[in-house]
């Protein structure tokens, strides 16, 4: 049962293809974070019945709740950031990446987060740019309304990525971290818990598993390239930055965690989430599968203030 009240702590709810999945995370002070709770329920019917019944059972009316939209529902770009006043910033982003996204930006909601570092050398500032069509972000801002849950937060999967990639992080130390889900892959660079450098692949898990012998080896070359291109790539953008290690939360393909080892410079790992949050409370979070599966919502549930 998901804990009511609990003020330093978040709920996080994410609307995947066929089923809710949602975590609760508190954050003790000068302890490791504590999943409080984790469920998931499979998605049939209407989704406001469902959401109003979470809410009954889970008592989410009584706990601050982000939700996390699914990688088909935004565009996420990296780009040069325009020298203007933070105030405009959002309108003057919406222009430039016009070209950038495959939505109308005149109806869409955009967010801009920095990259940590200086614009030196004649190099222009950089930034993450998230662009969200506003009957998206409307439908879900209306359905937790109309389910009478708190949404005080509407975050994306590179953030939540990050929010998990930061507990692994060591000092001084850049992590690499590569995910996966039902459209492909994920890899992003952590700095100091900031999200510094994001690419997309679109190789999917079915896709991993599916195929055999020397499709699969190409499969896996093609990752293992772009990889180590990213990796190399961040080195030269970031060389104050040494990347030690690459996390990967592996897809059902057999091998592929032991050809990234032999393929890649830099150690490769498989990250194990018990090492790094408390979830003495959520026993089933042993299993690497439950890991891998519920990764992205426990990462928006570990938001901070």
């Amino acid at each position: 049962m998901f804990k009511p009240g609990v003020a330093e702590g978040w709920c996080a709810v994410a609307l995947g293809a066929d089923r809710f999945d949602i975590a609760q995370v508190r954050r003790p002070s000068g302890r490791r974070p504590e999943l409080a709770a984790l469920s998931s329920f499979r998605r049939s019917g209407d989704d406001l019945d469902a959401m109003k019944r979470l809410r009954r059972e889970l008592k989410l009316g009584k706990v601050r709740c982000t939700t996390l939209l699914g990688s088909g529902e935004y565009r996420f770009v990296t780009t040069d950031l325009p020298a203007v006043p933070e105030v405009e910033i959002k309108d003057a982003m919406r222009w430039r990446v016009k070209d950038l996204v495959d939505l109308p930006v005149e109806s869409a909601t955009i967010d801009v987060l920095d990259i940590p570092g200086e614009a030196t050398g004649g190099r222009a500032r950089q930034g993450f740019v998230v662009v969200a069509g506003n009957d998206v972000i409307g439908g879900r801002m209306a359905l937790f309304e109309q389910a009478k849950v708190p949404l005080e937060a509407i975050d994306v999967p590179e953030f939540a990525q990050r929010n998990i990639a930061a507990l692994f992080e060591e000092p001084n130390r850049g992590l690499a971290m590569l995910t996966f889900d039902d459209r492909g892959g994920l890899l992003t660079f952590n700095f100091k818990g900031e999200l510094y450098f994001v690419r997309n692949s679109e190789a999917s898990p079915t896709q991993l598993a599916a195929a055999e012998g020397e499709i699969r080896e190409r499969m896996f070359e093609r990752l293992a390239l772009e990889v180590q291109r990213s990796l190399d790539t961040f080195d030269r953008v970031n060389s104050h930055i040494p990347v030690t290690r690459l996390l990967v939360v592996p897809p059902a393909a057999e091998g592929f965690v032991d050809y990234m080892r032999q393929s890649l410079s830099i150690p490769v790992e498989i990250p194990d989430l018990t090492q790094v949050i408390d979830c003495a409370q959520v026993p089933e979070l042993k299993q690497p599968s439950r890991q891998a599966e519920c990764l992205r919502v426990i990462g928006a549930a570990l938001r901070e203030d």
